[in-house]
């Protein structure tokens, strides 16, 4: 027979219990709220930093793995979509010469449209519309990755033209290597973007020296060897503050920008 000091005892051992089980389902629930919280918060910063990096940022633009700092995503390229694209109306056959006033010289890339029609099309579209005019190139990397990035209206890497455009040409550098990366060969203008597909605007980063980046950033220009120079000295001055990533120390204020059919 059960003593009555037992029953309270059994009594005390199961409400203990009861109260363990309670508190161990509240700790439960605890976690899993802190999980969904933790979740909303990433999707929030993700798309903060989608809407401009890569170089990552465009932008273009393209920061990542190569760490933009590391990377265009090096920039990003801005995700706007508002807009359609512009109309073709460039000739798909022909290759076309970017020619670019700045402050610290001229700098020219030739684009082959048969290879980037869309990209062709668009860049030719915005300089016929004095885009690029009073703009900047407001980003210079120097560690990891090398590139100077310009094509932002807003001069902090989150500005585009209202519209995207699609990837192209992303296999021309090669397959990617263990480490997910090809070369950006020195002279090379590639697109910047938010890091996914198909967000390229305006944004594009020039490469001064050889670069190894994931094959997502569309390669659509060349520099010449005047312009690669030029772009190599706004480098070798580096990044102002003396950081790695940042606006290049030579500012580099673009006057003009024009396409014509080379």
């Amino acid at each position: 027979m059960v003593s009555s000091d037992q029953r309270r005892r059994q009594l005390a051992r199961e409400k203990f219990e009861r109260q363990q089980q309670r508190r161990e389902e509240a700790r439960r629930r605890t976690r899993r709220l802190t999980v969904v919280i933790a979740s909303v918060v990433a999707v929030v910063a993700v798309a903060g930093v989608g809407t401009y990096l890569a170089l990552g940022k465009d932008g273009d633009g393209k920061k990542d793995k190569s760490d933009a700092a590391a990377s265009p995503s090096a920039s990003p390229s801005p995700s706007e979509s508002s807009a359609p694209e512009p109309a073709m109306k460039i000739d798909k056959t022909s290759k076309y010469t970017m020619s670019i006033k700045t402050s610290q010289g001229d700098i020219a890339f030739t684009m082959d449209a048969a290879k980037t029609p869309h990209t062709t099309n668009s860049f030719k579209s915005l300089a016929d519309k004095g885009f690029f005019d009073g703009t900047k190139c407001h980003r210079l990397t120097t560690q990891n990755i090398f590139v100077l990035q310009c094509g932002d209206p807003k001069g902090d890497g989150t500005g585009g033209p209202g519209y995207t455009i699609p990837d192209e040409n992303l296999t021309a550098l090669g397959k990617a290597g263990a480490d997910g990366t090809v070369t950006y060969p020195a002279g090379t203008v590639a697109m910047a973007n938010t890091s996914q597909p198909h967000t390229g605007g305006s944004q594009f980063f020039l490469v001064y020296k050889d670069s190894k980046l994931p094959p997502s950033y569309t390669p659509f220009g060349t520099m010449d060897d005047a312009s690669l120079k030029a772009v190599k000295d706004i480098g070798a001055a580096g990044v102002a503050g003396g950081a790695a990533d940042g606006a290049p120390k030579k500012a580099v204020d673009i006057s003009k920008a024009t396409v014509a059919k080379s």
